[in-house]
């Protein structure tokens, strides 16, 4: 067993910021990582860093725009405290080395981006989001903070009260790569998860394979409710082939769309009449669909963006990167032709249930980043706001979870916070399949000691992972297809009741298929087969998840688009919707937006572009 006060899981942005944080607090934290730091997907970000730097920007604008762009789902709490203390973040990136693009006179050079009022988006040209982990990474090397990499943590220790509220962590259990070892890591104050996001329930995604949703599935089996899990952001610029990002900074350079006719469609189709392509991404990817599916896309599939008008060297300067994508996964060369682009998963929105230090309801358990919502983003998140989210966030839970004084939170968490039950008619019964006695379905038991909810919680999944390696099966690659597919088909841009009933159908046929997955491969070192097993597990709980909340919000809120409700209902639905894990079966409930912030109170109001 290995012992610190802090814990941080994962070791992205989110999860590096929050161990520098800790330990400038005078923690002993360690980092535990299924994969080396700067390998995280944070390094996927290419965009930029939105931080109001300018003269004539202002925090009140970034938190306007924040909020407008959430379709005020945004808690304001988080949402101020985000625009205020995100200038700083940047500067102290920029101290620590972080090697931003520049304007002439040497000062940091920020970008257009979609929804934003003012051009405040800071980045290192098309490779954002690699800079910036290597910079942090850089930082925890030279501050010794310990990093125990390539283990994967596939339990969180708590005490098995029957309130989820009055529930400790105590630590982690994870499953060392390369020898197959199962080991506690015990907190003596707290564990913070950063575990990003979860991609994988789709199968056309901007993210890497190793985004299976394990932070939230964890502590959702855990007793912390996950909240508003059907905003999913698709992305609207992917390539076709493989789901890769393509840059919004792209479009914030002055990248232009186009349909089959080489319409200038958000212009020409009125989708968005005053800013076209810096729309905010729900507008563009529904915009670039509904031109599809009335017959004006490209090979009945794409549209094009095209930036050759920006000249060979300012797109060398500023989007070179992007270059390379075009050319090596489309075979176009972007300096030439425009590059075939549709929307493809991206981002969540939702996660597991934080207050603006972090804190989920359970004591001792934190979230960061993607894995969290805080209710930052709300329904839709705008471009350039998910790396200071990590800065700013990852920040303020490591600096609570190593006992620095911090004011008394505004955002309330746990079941305490329910304003009313939910109701939805739902096809099938959600949650698990097994009995009790299946040990892929048991989390924890009555024990006394911190040390003895970790040890019960390690001796629990060495049994779930000698009952994996030892049984006969099938593959889990078929179950994870089987999720993916009816996720993309029919939890997707636009919405249909009949569809989301469908894919809960075909995720509780997949839990079902579940309960007879084996791992073929006998080996303790490197066994990516168990690896994935167990992540396949954590895909089903999010995705079903998704598709729940999405069942059950009967309205158009941001990047949620029911077909038979096109309009944002306020007088209704201007609350988050929470999913809270009871003896294996998803309780649903909601409660009220926060639009009351530390400075000033927010009205809603029609979004348009």
């Amino acid at each position: 067993m290995y012992e610190h006060d802090v814990i941080v899981v994962g070791a992205g942005g989110a999860g590096l910021r929050a161990a520098i944080a800790a330990h400038e607090h005078g923690a002993d934290v360690a980092l535990v990582t299924k994969l080396h730091p700067v390998r995280s997907h944070t390094g996927a970000a290419e965009g930029g860093i939105n931080a109001a730097l300018h003269p004539e920007d202002s925090w009140e604008l970034h938190a306007y725009d924040t909020m407008k762009g959430s379709d005020y789902l945004g808690d304001a709490p988080a949402v101020d405290t985000f625009a205020k203390e995100a200038p700083n973040e940047v500067i102290q990136l920029e101290h620590w080395g972080m090697p931003f693009s520049r304007e002439e006179d040497g000062k940091v050079s920020q970008r257009p981006f979609g929804g934003l009022s003012h051009p405040r988006t800071t980045y290192a040209g098309a490779e954002t989001g690699h800079h910036l982990l290597h910079t942090m990474y850089e930082q925890v090397v030279k501050r010794g903070i310990e990093v125990y990499e390539e283990w994967f943590v596939t339990r969180v220790a708590v005490t098995d009260h029957d309130d989820p509220e009055g529930r400790e962590c105590h630590g982690v259990v994870g499953y060392e790569i390369k020898t197959g070892e199962i080991d506690g890591f015990y907190a003596r104050n707290g564990v913070i998860l950063a575990t990003g996001g979860l991609g994988q329930a789709f199968d056309h995604t901007t993210n890497a394979i190793a985004n299976t949703g394990d932070g939230q599935a964890m502590a959702y089996r855990a007793g912390a409710p996950m909240e508003d899990m059907e905003f999913v952001q698709f992305h609207p610029t992917t390539l076709p082939s493989t789901g890769v990002l393509i840059s919004e900074g792209v479009r914030g350079e002055g990248g232009i769309l186009y349909n089959e006719a080489e319409e200038r469609f958000m212009f020409e189709y009125g989708y968005a009449n005053n800013e076209g392509e810096l729309a905010s991404r729900d507008v563009v990817s529904r915009a670039e669909l509904t031109q599809v599916n009335e017959g004006r896309g490209i090979e009945d599939e794409y549209v094009h963006l095209d930036m050759r008008h920006l000249g060979e060297e300012r797109i060398l300067d500023r989007l070179e990167n992007i270059l390379h994508l075009a050319e090596d996964f489309e075979g176009v060369d972007g300096l030439e032709e425009p590059m075939p682009v549709k929307p493809g998963q991206h981002y969540q929105m939702g996660g597991i249930e934080v207050n603006e230090h972090g804190e989920s309801c359970i004591d001792g358990l934190y979230a960061a980043g993607e894995c969290a919502c805080v209710s930052l983003h709300g329904a839709n998140r705008l471009g350039g706001n998910a790396l200071p989210e990590l800065l700013v966030f990852g920040a303020r839970a490591g600096r609570h979870a190593a006992g620095a004084d911090m004011d008394d939170p505004l955002i309330p968490t746990g079941p305490d916070a329910e304003s009313e039950p939910g109701d939805v008619e739902l096809p099938v019964e959600p949650g698990i399949v097994a009995d009790a006695s299946d040990p892929v379905a048991a989390d924890g038991g009555a024990v006394a000691t911190p040390e003895a909810v970790l040890e019960d919680a390690i001796e629990t999944e060495r049994e779930r992972v000698e009952t994996l390696l030892e049984r006969d099966g099938i593959n889990h690659a078929d179950v994870r297809a089987k999720v993916q597919e009816t996720m993309t088909e029919n939890v997707n841009v636009f919405r249909q009741e009949g569809n989301l009933k469908q894919a809960l159908r075909d995720i509780r046929e997949s839990r079902e298929l579940y309960q007879d997955v084996a791992v073929s491969d006998p080996s303790r070192t490197y066994n990516t087969d168990l690896i994935h097993t167990i992540e396949t597990r954590n895909v089903i709980d999010c995705a079903e998840a998704i598709a729940l909340g999405a069942l059950a919000r009967e309205e158009f809120r941001g990047a949620h688009w029911r077909q038979q409700y096109q309009e944002r209902r306020d007088d209704e639905w201007l609350k988050h919707t929470l999913l809270a894990w009871e003896d294996g079966t998803p309780r649903l409930y909601y409660k009220p937006v926060v639009l009351e912030g530390h400075e000033q109170t927010y009205e809603p109001k029609e979004r348009s572009y």
